[in-house]
């Protein structure tokens, strides 16, 4: 099947079982025990990191059916085995580094990372020890014995670059490797199969798609979503099943509104690219093996620096100026006051994050109206400029 037919069908297998048609709901913290050995029994298969569909689920912090649904959608869109869901795009990572990183206490990681993520590795918080390298051709070098990870984000954010996952993959050797998917989705990227061990998003982003939630999930394997669920479910980080309800209700869509913001990005990014004042447009290329289309989002950056990107933000009225993306209005941002703030003033000048770049996530609208707004912005940004 299609991607559009997988996304619209994908974790509804119960459904005729259960005799509906939309995704139902279960807000239930606790449920009741019929039969305690069967509840010890299914206890030590979530302690284990099991998701046993049959199993009574005890207590909401060790399952939800809500949830699993939604993780049985994603993994089939990202074409791996499981996936697990938490309560944030950051709960995730976190997640993810605990599980890996526990006897192996180094990680490589590729810069630029979305600001939350390189803060988190490199404020020390977590107690790993982190190599940051910007070149796949340094991975290699980098890695060492007690390397438990290996962290890349493409397209990357918010410089738009996009990575060669198979040559990172090749360069870390052994080395589990994870990559951000969060920008491209998996309608238009699957990490997995150019040999990514986990596929990270911030479903708060595009898999939600409409503002509205925020959740985190990973992609991988059945042996490797048994360690995660470990990790949730000492921690806590749990996906509330409205968020997860909201997700999978949003999957189907998925494809439809990837497909439409990027066909309106491509069109506002060459218009940028000529305008006098953008000194420079980033929008990745896609290669049609790795990422089959350019996507949602892109970065220019404004002749005149801070003083031009904050009168071109005060200056839009259809876009919203608001961190995040994938909703269904276009935004945006200015990465390295906002979502980059707390990556350090050298790093984002060596990634290229400037105090001029601006990050645009591209909505639902009509072309020629978030054009309009643009001209408008950029052109009362050159009249107040001038006076």
């Amino acid at each position: 099947m299609n991607t559009e037919t997988r996304a619209c069908h994908a974790g509804r297998e119960d459904f005729p079982d259960l005799v509906v048609h939309a995704p139902p709901i279960d807000l239930s913290s606790t449920y009741p025990i019929r039969d305690l050995g069967d509840a010890m029994r299914a206890f030590d298969a979530f302690a284990e990191g099991e998701s046993p569909a049959d199993a009574n689920p005890i207590y909401a912090r060790l399952h939800n059916p809500t949830v699993r649904r939604f993780e049985v959608a994603l993994a089939e869109l990202e074409a791996t085995e499981d996936a697990v869901g938490f309560g944030s795009g950051m709960a995730a990572l976190t997640a993810l580094l605990l599980a890996t990183c526990s006897d192996r206490r180094h990680v490589v990681a590729l810069r630029p990372l979305y600001g939350g993520s390189d803060h988190l590795l490199a404020c020390g918080l977590l107690g790993i020890d982190v190599t940051w390298v910007r070149d796949p051709a340094a991975v290699a070098d980098a890695v060492r014995p007690a390397t438990g990870l290996v962290l890349l984000e493409t397209p990357q954010n918010p410089t738009l670059g996009v990575v060669d996952i198979a040559a990172v993959v090749a360069a870390a050797g052994g080395v589990p490797v994870a990559v951000d998917n969060t920008f491209a989705t998996p309608i238009l990227q699957n990490p997995a199969s150019h040999g990514a061990a986990y596929v990270l998003h911030s479903a708060t982003k595009f898999l939600g798609g409409h503002g509205d939630v925020v959740a985190g999930v990973v992609a991988t394997t059945r042996v490797r979503a048994a360690g995660l669920r470990q990790v949730r479910i000492v921690t806590g980080a749990v996906l509330h099943p409205l968020a997860a309800y909201l997700l999978h209700r949003s999957l189907p869509t998925l494809p439809l509104r990837v497909r439409a913001a990027q066909a309106t990005a491509g069109v506002l990014a060459r218009r940028l690219a000529a305008h006098p004042l953008v000194e420079r447009v980033l929008y990745p290329q896609a290669d049609g093996v790795q990422l089959s289309g350019a996507g949602a989002v892109l970065s220019f950056e404004m002749s005149g620096g801070l003083d031009s990107a904050t009168r071109v933000l005060n200056a839009v009225r259809l876009i919203t100026p608001a961190v995040s993306l994938g909703a269904t209005d276009t935004l945006i941002q200015h990465p390295a006051g906002l979502t980059h703030r707390l990556v350090d003033s050298a790093v984002k000048a060596e990634c290229g994050i400037t105090d001029g770049l601006l990050r645009l996530s591209v909505g639902l609208e009509y072309a020629e109206d978030l054009w309009d707004d643009l001209a408008q912005a950029l052109a009362a940004t050159r009249v107040r400029a001038a006076a």
